[in-house]
């Protein structure tokens, strides 16, 4: 009796310890601090990220993972103009900066720096878990980040659809991406743009990953 409850008891112990363990692993690191980061995951759904509003409430919920949700985080996302709104700059949407990762190394002083010679990279362009994105050499490689954006981080004209339908499909129009690590199959500008490189086959979840993605993009704080 005395020895099938010892047991038992021990049973429940190791099982205790390996979920207490299980969600240590799990557990995101902290880093308050942060105010740059790439999703380390995206929605799911393609280019649909839920339009904007669906994109920042995406980054609002990784950055609470890291302990640096008492920030307002945007999606570094354009949004084409239509015939009853203008076009929306990312560059317009993220503060003024600086902006630091995960880490704390700060990738940008200003708006201006983050268009120019900023920071970001392989080494420096990280998760809010802290940790880097597969890239050129990895398989897979998931190193395009949705931006619908030109390299000075405006929108395209009205007539490309290069938002996915203005971030809300992902069975219609392409996506204007820009590379993660600023690598790619050649060396020269538009491989090495971190917001304008090329655009996806399409904008199925399926197509995103084709061209090298996962539905990944940057979000900054205010």
């Amino acid at each position: 009796m005395h020895k099938t409850m010892r047991y038992s008891l021990l049973a429940s112990a190791v099982l205790l310890l390996g979920v207490s363990g299980s969600a240590q692993a799990q557990q995101v690191p902290q880093a308050p601090n942060m105010t740059f980061f790439v999703t380390s995951a995206g929605p799911g759904k393609g280019g649909d990220l839920g339009g904007l509003a669906g994109a920042d409430a995406h980054c609002q919920t990784l950055a609470n993972t890291a302990g640096a949700g008492n920030k307002a985080w945007r999606a570094y996302l354009s949004g084409p103009e239509t015939a009853a709104a203008k076009g929306v700059n990312a560059r317009d949407r993220i503060g003024k900066g600086p902006w630091q990762n995960a880490k704390g190394e700060v990738i940008a002083t200003s708006v201006e720096d983050l268009h120019s010679a900023n920071k970001l990279g392989a080494e420096t362009s990280l998760t809010e878990r802290g940790t880097r994105i597969a890239g050129v050499g990895y398989t897979p490689n998931y190193h395009d980040a949705l931006t619908g954006s030109q390299a000075d981080g405006t929108a395209y004209p009205g007539n490309m659809n290069l938002t996915c339908n203005n971030w809300v499909s992902s069975e219609f129009g392409k996506a204007a991406l820009g590379h993660i690590d600023r690598r790619g199959g050649a060396d020269n500008e538009f491989q090495r743009s971190w917001n304008a490189t090329h655009q996806s086959r399409g904008c199925s979840q399926a197509d995103l990953i084709a061209t090298g993605g996962n539905g990944l993009f940057y979000c900054f704080a205010q």
